[in-house]
């Protein structure tokens, strides 16, 4: 019988990867979701403009603080990363309630370019008015790292990285507000 290893091949192959600048396929990474969520414009609304606690429920993200806050807009600072990568960055949000919750990286560190936007509408379902504790959630992030080391760690993680994160709000939600209101009977429920 013969043996193969993979290991050397897998570990030439990955830190091959990791440091090679010709393998990066993008410096700038995009993500774009759409989904019926199973609570409210205002519902989801509050959960991904608490940027406070986004330390308690966002995987990743190790400390969160809001500078200042008013309506309209908050100056957010958010350290993420796992070990041994551990990076700070702050964003100005822009707040428009309950429709928008829009964040722009403001101090360059980190990122060429840092933007994160989440509209919420009302579902355009049959029977919508059965279904008053639901919208339409549009989420959007668009970011470039600086840093080369940065950059081959989010093409490696990068739709990992992100469907948790965007899956971290939906829970967080849940955890907040509960179960839906329809039942599994209603053949027009959203999915």
């Amino acid at each position: 019988k013969m043996k193969i290893s993979l290991k050397p091949l897998l570990t030439k192959n990955i830190y091959g990867n990791l440091f090679n600048k010709r393998n990066i396929s993008s410096w700038k990474k995009e993500y774009t979701d759409h989904k019926i969520a199973e609570f409210s414009m205002e519902q989801m609304f509050e959960v991904v403009s608490d940027v406070e606690n986004y330390a308690k429920f966002l995987p990743f993200c190790q400390k969160s603080i809001v500078h200042t806050r008013n309506e309209k807009e908050l100056l957010g600072e958010l350290q993420v990363g796992f070990p041994p990568v551990t990076e700070s960055y702050v964003s100005r949000v822009t707040l428009v309630r309950p429709y928008l919750v829009k964040a722009d990286c403001t101090d360059g560190r980190l990122f060429h370019h840092l933007n994160t936007t989440w509209r919420f509408t009302k579902p355009r379902l049959r029977n919508a008015h059965r279904f008053p504790n639901s919208c339409s959630v549009h989420f959007y992030i668009s970011f470039e790292f600086k840093s080369l080391l940065h950059s081959q760690l989010a093409n490696i993680f990068f739709d990992h990285l992100v469907s948790q994160m965007e899956a971290a709000f939906f829970k967080e939600a849940y955890r907040r507000y509960g179960a839906p209101k329809w039942t599994k009977s209603d053949t027009d429920a959203p999915t």
